[in-house]
């Protein structure tokens, strides 16, 4: 598996495009923002995006996310269910941080603990990770 980190927004967080080498077959983590910016690193890429993963649903994970999955075509997982809330949220987390609306979203699938991502031949567990918020997942 290779990766390369695109920092986005005005908090610098990290958006991953993760790849498999042998397939060239992608998938993005946590796209934040900076929907622009990210279509720019993944068509330079030459790599065919599959998927969008979030690990949580705060704003600086998930705010580029629905229109990245709708420009590309591609589905989105996760977190867990319990962060529904948060992603139901998102257009209050935007407004409090004064940054454009974002929509609220629901993932194609909620990942669980145990469950299985395929990027192309690398295989991603996912693993349950609360705390920062209830539905964290993390994949290892």
């Amino acid at each position: 598996m290779n990766y390369r980190i695109i920092p986005v927004t005005a908090f610098s967080q990290n958006c991953s495009l993760i790849w498999c080498e042998q397939t060239r077959l992608a998938a993005l983590v946590d796209p934040g923002g900076d929907a622009e910016k990210i279509k720019q690193e993944v068509d330079a890429s030459g790599l065919t995006l599959m998927q969008i993963l979030l690990t949580h649903g705060h704003l600086d994970h998930v705010g580029a996310a629905a229109e990245l999955a709708q420009h590309y075509g591609v589905p989105v997982f996760g977190p867990e269910k319990e962060d529904e809330f948060w992603l139901q949220g998102l257009p209050a987390q935007s407004r409090m941080f004064g940054l454009e609306e974002c929509q609220p979203l629901t993932p194609d699938r909620w990942l669980n603990e145990g469950d299985t991502i395929s990027i192309g031949n690398v295989a991603l567990q996912v693993l349950h990770c609360p705390g920062h918020t209830p539905g964290h997942v993390v994949f290892f």
